[in-house]
């Protein structure tokens, strides 16, 4: 195994093997070189970008701007793509990239720093005054969101409350990010009017359920149909306090359709791109799988048990999506650990496995799997699992019963990849 580095500790059934020899089929799939050696050719000063044509002389002048988890990969290998056509760049990531003639910044995740928004103004300021020809790259990764800020006139540190409130309170991504967008400059289209009249093409790596351009990254050059309206509806729903947010530190967004005539969006990779190579490679080492949902979204500590009913005796169920967890403990883990632990206990022959597919499930891992032997190490340990996933401590539940899953951090992010095995 090349990618999951604990392999050979997980690996003590067949069952468990099977697991993991396809997970890593999904996540060897959606690496970045691969995908953009399949999606991405420049050939005769033309480039194209999946099924899209861009003929590179009609334009004095060519820009990338690069944001989210794996953007900087990409990113990368667009630059040497290009080479002297490429005028200049910028790009912030959550891991370091060297470029020739991009700028880079270190940016954070899951919340928004004073890094990442003056990254984004730096980027309005030498973007501003773009004309029709010029041709605007924008790659687009998951945690774009909170890498790509620049706050309407929230404050900095009352932002990063506001964000971290959302998160922990159920919402899902669609909702937290419709907030989002209402106190950015950027978000819901902010971008594209920013670059008018310029060419824009979006080079999308899809980190939402369903693909839904308006929610990725809260949608930078997307027309949004939201309102401030809507926004504090969902605040008033989470019960996150008014006082918190002022009106007046909401904005609307832009709707006029000339912003966005002149902007392509393209995607590239989705959860799909995991999930077809884990279902072939389900078959192909002799067993009856299924892709259930690309979809999947709920409540963590209820979705592993509804995947479970789900899967017929003797297939493998596949599926991706993003669940939300409320956070009450003061534990450590992410929800793809806590999707997997809120599974137990498992008394037959099932195996769940749950893994966040940029590698880190907020907490060292990157997700885990469980099965009859995991509750056998858990009483062996005179642990119990209900008590952990109260406290929102996963992670430390896996480390104790070493069910844990261990990559690098990856370099996409295509949202959480499931899995349910009754073989």
């Amino acid at each position: 195994m090349s990618l999951i580095k604990n392999y050979s500790s997980l690996a003590t059934s067949d069952r468990r093997k099977t697991a993991l020899k396809i997970l890593e089929a999904g996540l060897a799939a959606i690496q970045p070189e691969k995908v953009l050696q399949e999606q991405i050719h420049l050939k005769d000063g033309v480039l194209r970008v999946a099924n899209k044509r861009i003929k590179l002389s009609k334009f004095e002048r060519v820009f990338l701007i690069g944001f989210g988890k794996g953007s900087a990969e990409v990113s990368s290998s667009m630059e040497s793509r290009l080479g002297d056509s490429l005028t200049k760049g910028w790009v912030i990531d959550t891991v370091a990239k060297k470029f020739k003639k991009i700028f880079f910044t270190l940016g954070t995740h899951p919340l928004p720093s004073e890094e990442n928004v003056a990254f984004t103004e730096k980027v309005l300021r030498e973007t501003a005054g773009m004309t029709k020809k010029d041709l605007v790259l924008v790659v687009v990764c998951g945690g774009g969101s909170a890498l790509f800020e620049a706050p309407y006139s929230l404050p900095m540190g009352k932002l990063r409350e506001v964000s971290a409130k959302l998160i922990n309170s159920g919402a899902t991504i669609s909702e937290i990010n419709v907030v989002r967008k209402h106190l950015s400059k950027v978000k819901g289209g902010g971008l594209a009017k920013h670059l008018f009249p310029a060419r824009i093409v979006n080079l999308i790596f899809s980190d939402v359920p369903g693909n839904d351009l308006a929610v990725i990254a809260s949608g930078p050059t997307v027309r949004d149909g939201s309102t401030i309206k809507k926004a504090l509806s969902i605040l008033d729903k989470y019960e996150i306090s008014r006082s918190d947010i002022p009106e007046s530190s909401l904005t609307e967004l832009p709707k006029e359709a000339e912003y966005f005539e002149n902007v392509d969006e393209v995607i590239v990779l989705s959860n799909m791109t995991a999930l077809e190579a884990m279902n072939m490679e389900a078959k192909n080492l002799g067993f009856k799988s299924f892709i259930f949902s690309d979809k999947i979204q709920g409540d963590t500590r209820i979705m592993g048990r509804k995947l479970i009913e789900q899967t017929p005796p003797g297939k493998i169920l596949l599926a991706g999506g993003e669940t939300t967890i409320k956070v009450v403990g003061k534990g450590k883990g992410g929800r793809n650990q806590a999707l997997v632990l809120a599974s137990l206990p498992i008394e037959d022959d099932t195996l769940v496995l749950s893994f966040d597919s940029d590698g880190i499930d907020f907490y060292h891992f990157g997700g885990a799997m469980a099965d009859k032997k995991t509750g056998v190490k858990a009483k062996e340990l005179n642990i119990d699992a209900q008590e952990f996933l109260k406290n929102d401590d996963s992670a430390g539940f896996f480390e104790k019963v070493g069910d844990g899953i261990l990559t690098d951090k990856l370099g996409s992010n295509v949202t959480d990849l499931m899995m349910i095995l009754k073989i």
